[in-house]
């Protein structure tokens, strides 16, 4: 059971927490294959390929090990990847990743995201905590955040706890002070337990928990986490 009284900050995933994120994606990819039909045509040709897409990515992910956390690096060498082998200038993954960086940024808030954000902001410290590469500034929400921590910029990926202890520190709070809200399960919720925060699971799609642990709140959306801590929309 959630334990109000001693939450001093709140962690907050962003994919799939406060916007939906396949629809980006997929715009994204689409602004990215524009951009290489006009600027590196044999490129686009090549991807249009689905079993080549799923081949050159393989390809990256197990040339680079290292990089599994950090999407923008993984993006950029199979951008340089595609580039060499159609025979096209690699010198075009940059700005081609650029455009799809970009477009990754334009998000599409959940209708019970931002007041709910404000709310949250207005009582608490708010950290962004998230796999993925999207920038809180460059998406426009980054008044409510006081800081962003990524798989990127920390190394590891959640669920590993190093991500949400480097949250909680960048707060000056102990994990024990701090709530993580996010929607994923296993990346979110327990990753978040066994860091020794508590945790919140935004359930949107009435999923069925399925684990041993729980998490100390479930809700459907933004609205209900910000009723069950007590604040007013």
């Amino acid at each position: 059971m959630l334990d109000i009284s001693k939450i001093k900050a709140i962690t907050l995933d962003l994919d799939d927490t406060l916007w939906p994120v396949e629809p980006i994606i997929v715009r994204a990819e689409q602004a990215l294959a524009d951009w290489l039909a006009q600027h590196a045509p044999s490129t686009a040709s090549l991807l249009q390929d689905g079993a080549m897409r799923n081949q050159m990515r393989a390809a990256v992910n197990a040339a680079h090990p290292q990089a599994a956390h950090d999407f923008s690096a993984l993006r950029l060498a199979y951008l340089h990847r595609a580039l060499t082998h159609a025979g096209d200038d690699p010198a075009l993954a940059q700005p081609g990743f650029e455009v799809f960086f970009a477009e990754r940024q334009r998000v599409d808030l959940y209708p019970d995201a931002l007041a709910a954000l404000a709310a949250l902001a207005a009582r608490f410290p708010v950290v962004a905590v998230s796999n993925g590469n999207a920038d809180v500034h460059r998406v426009g929400l980054g008044a409510y955040f006081v800081g962003s921590v990524s798989a990127q910029s920390v190394g590891v990926a959640k669920p590993h706890i190093d991500i949400f202890h480097a949250a909680a520190r960048s707060v000056q709070c102990a994990p024990d002070e701090v709530l993580h809200v996010g929607d994923d399960a296993q990346l979110d919720v327990l990753g978040a337990l066994d860091a020794g925060m508590q945790a919140a699971w935004v359930n949107r799609d009435a999923k069925v928990w399925s684990h041993a642990q729980t998490p100390h709140l479930a809700v459907t959306d933004m609205t209900q986490l910000s009723a069950a801590l007590g604040l007013r929309l």
